[in-house]
């Protein structure tokens, strides 16, 4: 069959490209053409256009950008429309591919939906969307199908995919992976600001203000698969180093982490390394995002699934340097870091075990066949 997909950020590429390795298990003519990054290419397959040319962060970004995404669209549409695949799968992004959804469904392409927006926090409205256009909606937060319940859709919960990437990932030795890349064998503070450049800039910045006050560790830098290593080395020095495409590896070696808000607050529970969650935005898009938000006390995934703080958030004036310092220190040591992994582990029961993947696989295949 024909698999059309669109991921619109680094997070899809990832949920994308385990996907298209379960569709392949279950389909073994599965033929893929998509929206997305490397590791979706890695699967095989025609990518149309990467991620990084999509990714546009905030209200003022997105209008200042309008002209381009409306291209985008079109082409999309385009796109689809001269390929006529079986079954278009949808991978969050809502803005972009809720439009994408319409335009599916009109000219008789079956739509599953993976990886809801998160209407649960604003924009409900869209709901009424979802049930017009959206054949399949396959959620991966528990939440999220008594949500849709409430709604009157009929979502099917799988699990979160990233229990699946990181259940399948090889044994680690940590100084071997320090020796490999430039790094000594003092302990590992990870920054994680982002996989934007805009995002990066002003995130990085700010996270790297605390070196001073942990001179004793290692800040290591991950660097995002969309930005070059010449973007990152306006920020290093001998004391800053930066590693492409081992967020994982380096999570796992790492003492604590600094993470910019985004999946990766969740990837980096997940892999049991103790962080501080990090947001800062344009003064505008913040209000105006503030304004739009309801009943939502926090902006981490960690803490909107287990519905209380397991991790501290900084969020907009109080991301500073004297907050980092004094959170990043409760969590190197002591019982704010025990507390924390504790924490974890109750997270990861809440999430269900592996096999979120295969699970999506098969209502997606099932549903065209």
């Amino acid at each position: 069959m024909k698999y059309y997909l669109i991921a619109g950020e680094a997070s899809g590429d990832l949920h994308g490209s385990n996907l298209m390795h379960a569709i392949k298990q279950q389909d073994a003519d599965a033929d893929f053409r998509f929206w997305g990054g490397d590791l979706m290419a890695a699967q095989g397959g025609t990518m149309v256009k990467h991620y990084r040319d999509l990714a546009f962060m905030g209200f003022l970004e997105v209008a200042k950008n309008l002209r381009t995404i409306l291209g985008n669209i079109r082409l999309c549409k385009q796109d689809i429309a001269g390929w006529k695949p079986d079954v278009l799968v949808l991978i969050d992004y809502p803005g972009f591919n809720l439009r994408i959804a319409e335009f599916a469904k009109s000219i008789g392409v079956r739509v599953v939906y993976y990886i809801s927006p998160q209407l649960w926090a604003w924009k409900e409205g869209r709901v009424e969307t979802i049930k017009k256009y959206v054949d399949d909606m396959i959620v991966i937060l528990p939440f999220e199908q008594d949500f849709y319940a409430g709604h009157k859709v009929d979502a099917h919960f799988v699990g979160h995919p990233l229990l699946d990437a990181i259940e399948n990932l090889p044994d680690l030795d940590c100084s071997k992976f320090k020796a490999s890349n430039g790094l000594d064998e003092r302990e590992i503070i990870a920054l994680l600001p982002g996989s934007r450049e805009q995002e990066v800039r002003k995130m990085l910045k700010l996270m790297l203000t605390v070196r001073k006050n942990f001179a004793e560790y290692q800040f290591v830098i991950a660097g995002a698969p969309s930005l070059s290593e010449e973007f990152y080395s306006a920020f290093t020095d001998d004391d800053v180093h930066f590693v492409s495409n081992k967020t994982y590896d380096l999570l796992r070696c790492a003492k604590a982490a600094l993470v910019t808000s985004g999946t990766a607050t969740l990837e980096t529970a997940l892999l049991n390394t103790p962080e501080v969650v990090c947001y800062r935005s344009s003064r505008i898009s913040y209000e105006i995002g503030k304004r739009l938000i309801k009943n939502i006390r926090f902006i981490s995934l960690v803490n909107l699934i287990m519905d209380r703080e397991v991790v501290k958030e900084l969020i907009q004036e109080e991301l500073t340097t004297e907050n980092l310092t004094a959170e990043l220190g409760k969590i190197l040591q002591g019982n704010g870091r025990i507390k924390m992994l504790d924490d974890y582990a109750e997270l990861r029961t809440k999430l269900g075990g592996a096999g979120a993947s295969a699970q999506a696989a098969a209502i997606i295949t099932n549903s065209v066949t």
